[in-house]
């Protein structure tokens, strides 16, 4: 059975290679361009893990990756943050939130499959 993984991702363009890129190596994906939607649409999948946008419109991915930590049915869920915030003291807070990998934008495939493979695999 293929590992399944949400992508929260509110840039169209990056969604869709995320998508495409999972896809091609054999993931279920479940995008999801909507932050306030994010953890409902993680219940409702129950993915191996979880791609985290920081910088979402209307609600911060480090909030999101906070609220699952307290969720019973997502704590154990691994997320990997992927941001273009990556200032001083950025990747430390989002660790520190819960993300388990943590990767800047612009993001190029081997690294983002490193970490996806690191994470679910």
């Amino acid at each position: 059975m293929s590992k399944r993984i949400l992508i929260v991702e509110d840039n169209d363009l990056n969604r869709r290679l995320f998508c495409d890129v999972l896809k091609s190596r054999q993931y279920e994906v479940e995008p999801c361009a909507d932050g306030e939607q994010a953890l409902m649409k993680a219940r409702e999948f129950r993915p191996d893990l979880i791609i985290m946008d920081i910088q979402l419109p209307n609600v911060s991915g480090l909030d999101l990756i906070e609220e699952a930590q307290r969720d019973e049915g997502l704590r154990d869920t691994p997320v990997l943050a992927v941001t273009a915030y990556a200032g001083s003291g950025d990747e430390d807070r989002i660790r520190q939130a819960g993300a388990k990998g943590y990767l800047s934008k612009p993001v190029s495939i081997r690294p983002f499959m490193e970490a996806v493979s690191k994470l679910v695999d």
